[in-house]
């Protein structure tokens, strides 16, 4: 599920060390600079989790927003949407992505959910969302 239209937005815990580093991975090999970011915490992603029945209470889930305020607009979570963010990064990141969706969705959600679990007391929790370096600061829906 490639990305067709404006930035994917990656919404993700802000308070969680494993997906703060996965944040700053992505800015990284973002090299087209497609992607957009907001903390599952932030005003930004309260309206457009509920248009899809999810809460933003649900801080084991990471989701990405496609083709946000379309009429095409979807929303991928958990597994698929770290699919989609290593399909956008392309290069070799998309041959994991590939490797990946041969997995069953059953495997590919069991792993996500070990993972989601043990992230807080394996690499840590902020008592806040720490503030993106200033160059990319504009990338961040929730600080706009």
């Amino acid at each position: 599920m490639p990305a067709s239209g404006p930035s994917p937005i990656i919404l993700y815990d802000g308070v969680c060390g494993l997906c703060n580093r996965f944040v700053q991975f992505v800015l990284k090999h973002d090299f087209k600079q497609r992607f957009q970011f907001a903390s599952l915490q932030s005003d930004f992603a309260a309206p457009v989790l509920r248009r899809y029945g999810a809460t933003p209470d649900d801080l084991d889930t990471m989701y990405v927003v496609l083709d946000y305020a379309q009429t095409t607009e979807r929303l991928a979570s958990r597994s698929e949407a770290a699919i989609v963010i290593l399909q956008e990064l392309g290069s070799g990141w998309s041959v994991l992505s590939t490797m990946l969706e041969w997995l069953p969705s059953g495997l590919q959600n069991w792993g996500y959910n070990v993972v989601a679990r043990n992230r807080y007391r394996i690499f840590g929790k902020y008592d806040s969302c720490p503030l993106p370096d200033q160059k990319v600061r504009g990338r961040f829906l929730d600080l706009s």
